[in-house]
């Protein structure tokens, strides 16, 4: 019988694969080729905004759209660049860097804490 790993040590399974990147980090990372992306739900980027210079890419069509073997992508990526990215909170921007990882996007990673924890920093409120 397969024993199943919980939803929690799924999670710390595919971010101790990453080189996670921490909201006072974009900046320097975009400024150093890091390809920014987010993958949150339109109502999310409406109502809570955006993190500048990110290319939004919807959850449901990352892996095809960033995939070398994919015919559907449309990011050229460089050999190794970052590939950061982000959701709200940084647990479904973990579970999918970790998924373009086994894809062959060797510079996916994502954003600790997510779009939140960056606004929280650049607006001073926690």
């Amino acid at each position: 019988m397969r024993v199943m790993p919980t939803i929690d040590e799924y999670l710390e399974n595919a971010r101790s694969r990453l080189n996670r990147v921490s909201p006072d980090e974009v900046e320097t990372a975009v400024a150093n080729g890091a390809l920014l992306v987010d993958i949150r739900p339109p109502h999310n980027r409406t109502e809570e905004g955006d993190l500048p210079g990110a290319m939004v890419i919807d959850r449901v069509v990352l892996e095809w759209r960033l995939a070398p073997s994919s015919d559907a992508r449309t990011v050229d990526l460089e050999p190794g660049q970052q590939v950061i990215l982000f959701c709200n909170d940084g647990y479904q921007s973990s579970l999918a860097a970790a998924t373009l990882l086994d894809l062959g996007v060797d510079g996916a990673t994502d954003l600790v804490g997510g779009y939140r924890a960056w606004k929280s920093l650049v607006t001073g409120s926690r």
